[in-house]
């Protein structure tokens, strides 16, 4: 099995080693894998886990229900329907918080609108 070194996935992934070993202290990666020396090991299995705990981050899931959703994972197929569940509302929260942006967006424009004609208005001689 190929392994990745906490400096290879950092680089793949553009986060630094500091959130890598973070992300573990707080249970987001399980079953991280040592070599003799202590450094941590990323299989690709480690390496999937990581795109998802990076997906969920970054679509502002709580650390509380990121380490839940690992822990699922790690006790198995009896806990698909939990994380089925937990996806779905996750993804009502996304699409719920997209509709609210995507409302108030031309309120955004028209200021900048607003802005860009003022702002030439004030360049004219």
């Amino acid at each position: 099995m190929k392994y990745n070194s906490i400096g290879e996935v950092s680089a793949k992934f553009n986060i630094p080693e500091s959130a890598l070993r973070y992300y573990e202290k707080k249970g987001l990666l399980p079953l991280i894998e040592r070599d003799d020396a202590g450094r941590r090991l990323f299989s690709e299995r480690q390496i999937g886990l990581l795109q998802a705990v990076v997906c969920l981050k970054n679509t502002h899931m709580p650390i509380k229900s990121i380490r839940q959703y690992m822990e699922w994972i790690v006790e198995g197929d009896a806990t698909l329907k939990h994380r089925l569940d937990m996806m779905k509302a996750h993804k009502q929260r996304i699409l719920d918080k997209i509709a609210m942006l995507t409302e108030y967006l031309p309120t955004i424009d028209e200021k900048i609108e607003r802005y860009i004609k003022q702002n030439e208005e004030e360049e004219r001689p």
